[in-house]
């Protein structure tokens, strides 16, 4: 049985990933440690990645990009780019939760993912095995997330994801079940001034 032809996109971390799931089961990826600076090189890098796998755009069959949470403008850039390719080949497009895509690369459960949100403060989510979770992610006090990780459990703590272990999860997810919309946890720096909004005319 053939797989479909999936493509993953990450641009949360510092590191542009792009994954190519071909119809015989192997994958082929690019990866570019970038800062910043996605956009200017997401959609070069991806001309390559076909290229070089004897693929064109019409080959794709479905698209996974990460919704984090991880890097505002990354995010925007890898959801942006998503469903772009999705409405432009009518194709089904997935958005992966970064936590969950970080837990694929355990071997088994249960896992724990933390990572570091600045300020004190992590990003947690407990999964049974790899790519199911336990509780949803959540924002806790640095202190908190270390002392919430189970006795047993694998424990990862890299931004980096295993772009080829989220491309075979997406081939196989239900598209319903993973809609591309960004998961930030952590709520917006940027509050609307209520107090100085001036008040529409009827």
């Amino acid at each position: 049985m053939t797989q479909p032809i999936t493509l993953a996109i990450d641009t949360a971390a510092p590191r542009l990933q792009l994954a190519l799931l071909r119809a015989d089961g192997q994958v082929d990826a690019e990866l570019v440690d970038i800062a910043k600076g996605h956009a200017e090189i997401l959609f070069g890098r991806l001309e390559t990645l076909l290229a070089r796998n004897h693929l064109g755009h019409p080959d794709i069959t479905r698209i996974a990009v990460t919704t984090g949470p991880g890097s505002f403008t990354g995010l925007r850039i890898g959801l942006s780019a998503a469903r772009g390719l999705g409405v432009a080949r009518n194709i089904p497009v997935l958005g992966i939760p970064n936590l969950l895509a970080l837990s694929l690369s355990a071997s088994s459960g249960p896992v724990a993912v933390l990572l570091d949100a600045r300020r004190g403060e992590a990003y947690f989510e407990l999964f049974a095995t790899p790519g199911v979770s336990l509780n949803g992610p959540r924002l806790l006090s640095m202190e908190r997330a270390i002392a919430a990780v189970p006795e047993g459990a694998e424990l990862i703590q890299s931004p980096f994801i295993d772009i080829a272990a989220m491309a075979r999860f997406a081939a196989a997810a239900d598209p319903q079940a993973f809609p591309p919309h960004a998961s930030y946890v952590r709520d917006a720096d940027a509050k609307p001034q209520d107090a100085a909004r001036i008040p529409r005319r009827a």
